[in-house]
């Protein structure tokens, strides 16, 4: 291993649990929505149960504890600290796989599928289906550091994977993204110097054909019904952390039920947690598992540090034909979704393309982790029957 990196023990502070517990109990709370639903933003009875679950049950040494199931690493690349996961895997031919998270998420995301990913044989898979796994912190998302100047956005991101990558030994990669991560994935792909040879995701960055509007698709129809819902209702979010990421800083960082509430309630939007008409996010995730998110974030002070990538790169995404070997996964419940003519405008690769699947929404690997693996495993099959890989 390259002398710059060194193991990681994940640890959170123990006095500063106990600050948590004591802000937890002291939470002051708002008066309660006045509908019947999550349109006002997450319910007061909800948001209860949730502060006093991660004041009383829950375990604080949760997350440090599941993250040393896997080998945890740190290293330096342009002044900043990079916290990763990195699990070989006992198969001699496996292929390298970088998985990016996004936010609200965390290395946490791909916790139901890292040991799946690297011994498959293990899971009656086979040896084929084999991965290396790298699962890098955002800069500014939990246990990596903070960049300390502007600049940093997904360009950067992905060269500093690429400079880990190359750290690690991997002469050729291959690379998966969600959310942020997809954005990162697809910046990796634009780099011509990268050792990446193929990227799969599951949010896109795609404009609409101009060219098709007079004769939609249905699931372009749908598409753009979901883009105008964002804009509408659920985007105030990243209108806050694009523009003035600092000034929400202060009050997430300062209230652990803040923080809570403003992670929770996007994963109550964004997973396939409607059951019967009722929206409830542990419909799709856990409840410890929600609660595992809010940690990272509080644990590290991260609230402030993961909105400004929304600030370097939210605004200006960008929409460059993309000509690596590409696999795109679509599950229902997704932000923005696409056709298939749509994609090919933009990558003239597009060697694996799924929009039929059955159940899942942004965070897939977390919700559905079978189904989201077996779209890796045939997204890799794709690239190996099509001769991208060597």
């Amino acid at each position: 291993m390259n002398e710059s990196i060194t193991s990681f023990v994940p640890s959170f502070d123990s006095d500063s649990v106990t600050d948590l517990r004591r802000r937890l109990a002291h939470t002051r709370l708002p008066d309660e929505e006045t509908v019947e639903d999550w349109s006002q933003g997450i319910p007061l009875s909800y948001l209860r149960e949730l502060v006093d679950r991660w004041a009383d049950d829950y375990d604080m040494s949760g997350v440090p504890n599941t993250l040393k199931s896997w080998p945890n690493f740190l290293t330096s690349i342009n002044e900043i600290s990079l916290h990763f996961i990195h699990l070989r895997s006992s198969h001699s031919a496996a292929q390298p796989l970088l998985l990016t998270h996004g936010w609200p998420g965390s290395v946490l995301e791909f916790r139901h599928v890292i040991d799946r990913l690297t011994e498959p044989t293990a899971f009656g898979g086979t040896p084929e289906q084999a991965f290396h796994v790298v699962i890098p912190s955002l800069p500014g998302y939990g246990f990596s550091g903070k960049p300390r100047t502007t600049g940093v956005g997904v360009e950067q991101i992905a060269a500093l994977w690429t400079t880990l990558m190359e750290r690690l030994g991997y002469l050729q990669f291959i690379a998966h993204g969600g959310d942020w991560g997809a954005l990162v994935t697809q910046a990796l792909a634009l780099q011509r110097t990268s050792a990446c040879r193929a990227i799969h995701i599951t949010l896109p960055i795609i404009a609409p054909d101009p060219e098709t509007m007079n004769a939609l698709l249905p699931e372009e129809q749908r598409a753009l019904e979901s883009f105008e819902f964002y804009q509408t209702w659920d985007s105030g979010y990243s209108k806050q952390q694009s523009t003035r990421p600092q000034t929400l800083g202060y009050g997430l960082a300062d209230s652990p039920a803040g923080q809570l509430a403003w992670i929770a309630e996007k994963y109550a939007q964004w997973t396939d947690c409607v059951r019967n008409g009722i929206r409830h996010p542990e419909n799709a995730i856990s409840r410890d598992e929600l609660l595992d998110t809010a940690m990272i974030y509080w644990m590290t002070n991260s609230a402030a540090s993961s909105a400004r990538l929304y600030w370097e790169s939210f605004t200006s995404p960008s929409l460059e034909p993309i000509d690596l070997p590409t696999g795109i996964s679509q599950f229902p419940v997704e932000i923005f979704r696409t056709s298939q003519r749509w994609a090919e405008k933009r990558f003239s690769q597009l060697v694996y393309f799924n929009n039929a699947i059955a159940s899942g929404g942004h965070f897939a690997a977390l919700e559905t982790p079978e189904q989201w693996l077996r779209e890796i495993q045939q997204w890799h099959s794709a690239l190996k029957t099509q001769g991208c890989l060597a």
